[in-house]
């Protein structure tokens, strides 16, 4: 079934059967025998509109196409550490249809001479010429190993928290990274007790308890009980999400930032979802966003702003950050940026039970209007998700269809960093920036004035050293 969508907020219907094959997406969802009753569809949507009015869609147009390639990383590694980069590969040409998309998925050598596939690491070579539309030099010379997930390996991929994937994720991933304007209608039911369990076990033991003071040592009595009541409630839309419990932990700069506490059991059953999620958008993701993802830490976003400063033409720096990025999220916006992907209206409903749980401080209840609490399990993700289309897709429409000289972008969650190789390309982007995030509610930290936002770069070589 064809989707189109509007100006402003979508408005997508719910979960229907479309006109794809059921075999042919029973077999790319699951990996199982097609014959089998399907419990995953898929619908896509139709031409999206443009990215400048900020609906996110991730298909192509006049003034919102996305690079038909995958997300391209900024880093390459000072030390030459294949690890720390991206580990996208260039996806096949989506004209082979969905036989050929199914073929791609289920054969060990269909893709192999996909462009820049590459059966064990690449080597960094010259940088190509940057001309049109090529990706930067930093990106274009990573070094990288083989994708998570890739179809030529027999193992299944581990999530973060390294435990191994059921075999209906590892489908759901490889539907996600040919299509990707797909969207899922169906789930909730990898949910199941053992990812509940090795959600539990990847918390951390001794965080604090949330308002009902369970702890991590006490829920794992019964813990088997626990896990089959909990996902019997989530399956039958009985489960409840609890008000996250309020406290504070000072700033650097002598504030209080409010964290949010959430309960063991809304720990567990997060956790669960981010993972089934995760497979989703890490094949969405932008290169330059190294934030809350697994195999990519701060060192790996300082390792590509050396790389975009001293590997291409840049003579200024925009440094910015969101201001209570947090708690200014939108949950409308929020939940119509998910529907762009994701289609199961049981997930939908899980995420949107969190966001609007509400506070509890000193024993009162208060009501969440706006915002994702910092601390919960779920915020990172849906931080990620909403800043992909808030900010990543635009920048990266802008620095290649506005920008006529170099730019280069690093972003740590609401953090970033900006290289420009002109300082008039920078004031103009900061100007449009304010009114990007004007849009969604949000706006720049006021650490620093205008003027003072673009800074000069001053290049020193490493000084020589002697022997040993």
């Amino acid at each position: 079934m064809k989707e189109s969508h509007g100006k402003g907020p979508a408005n997508h219907p719910g979960p229907e059967s479309c006109g794809v094959d059921r075999k042919v997406a029973a077999e790319a969802l699951t990996g199982e025998n097609a014959d089998q009753v399907l419990s995953c569809e898929i619908k896509r949507s139709g031409a999206p509109t443009p990215l400048t009015h900020a609906e996110g869609n991730t298909g192509g147009s006049a003034t919102g196409e996305l690079p038909t390639g995958p997300a391209q990383s900024e880093t390459l590694c000072m030390r030459g550490h294949s690890l720390h980069g991206n580990r996208e590969i260039p996806q096949v040409p989506v004209e082979v249809g969905m036989a050929g998309r199914l073929e791609k998925a289920t054969s060990r050598t269909s893709g192999t001479y996909a462009c820049g596939k590459s059966d064990r690491p690449i080597v960094p070579k010259k940088p190509p010429n940057n001309g049109g539309l090529a990706m930067p030099p930093a990106e274009a010379v990573e070094e990288r190993g083989l994708t998570e997930g890739n179809t030529g390996q027999t193992a299944v991929p581990r999530t973060q928290s390294r435990t191994r994937t059921s075999n209906g994720l590892a489908g759901v991933r490889r539907v996600a990274r040919a299509d990707k304007r797909a969207r899922f209608t169906a789930l909730l039911h990898h949910v199941t007790v053992d990812l509940l369990r090795e959600s539990f076990y990847a918390l951390k033991r001794q965080a604090a308890p949330g308002v009902d003071g369970m702890t991590w040592a006490q829920y794992e009595v019964n813990l088997e009980d626990r896990l089959r009541d909990l996902h019997g409630r989530v399956h039958r839309g009985a489960y409840r999400a609890q008000p996250s419990k309020r406290t504070y932990i000072p700033k650097a700069d002598g504030r209080q930032r409010p964290l949010g506490i959430a309960s063991v059991e809304d720990k567990v059953v997060q956790q669960a979802v981010v993972t089934v999620l995760n497979h989703i958008y890490e094949e969405d993701f932008l290169g330059f966003s190294y934030g809350f993802r697994s195999g990519r830490g701060q060192h790996d976003a300082l390792d590509a702003l050396w790389m975009g400063i001293m590997g291409k033409k840049v003579n200024g720096v925009l440094d910015a950050d969101i201001r209570g990025f947090f708690d200014a999220i939108s949950h409308e916006w929020m939940m119509k940026f998910l529907e762009h992907r994701i289609a199961d209206r049981r997930i939908l409903r899980l995420i949107r039970k969190w966001l609007r749980a509400g506070v509890s401080e000193d024993g009162s209840w208060s009501k969440t209007e706006m915002g994702t609490p910092q601390g919960a399990v779920i915020s990172p993700l849906l931080a990620n998700v909403y800043l992909h289309y808030v900010l990543d897709l635009w920048v990266h429409q802008w620095r290649t269809r506005t920008a006529g000289g170099d730019v280069t972008i690093v972003r740590y969650a609401d953090d970033y960093a900006m290289g420009f190789q002109h300082r008039a390309e920078a004031e103009q982007f900061l100007k449009e920036l304010k009114e990007r995030l004007g849009k969604f509610g949000l706006a720049l930290h006021p650490d620093f004035g205008p003027a003072d936002r673009v800074r000069a770069v001053r290049r020193r070589e490493p000084k020589a050293t002697g022997p040993g």
